[in-house]
């Protein structure tokens, strides 16, 4: 069984490669602006949302860190 740094570490190296990768994400949401009974108004917003470089390699970093920690500490 995997010790808890080690699962903390390979989440922080999926996190840190997808930063890099994509750069953020982002999302849709629909919202309703008038409902009077069968005639509806509605529009569509997109939100996004930026994963800084130095995030990542940080995020990368760390994770490394706590799979070679965790690796030891089951030796």
């Amino acid at each position: 069984m995997m010790k808890a740094a080690t699962v903390v570490g390979i989440l922080l190296i999926l996190i840190g490669v997808a930063g890099f990768a994509m750069g953020g994400f982002s999302f849709r949401e629909h919202k309703k602006d008038v409902d009077l009974g069968p005639v509806q108004v509605s529009h569509e917003e997109k939100h996004g949302f930026a994963i800084p470089p130095v995030l990542s390699g940080i995020a990368l970093i760390g994770g490394i860190g706590l799979v070679v920690v965790g690796a030891k500490s089951k030796a």
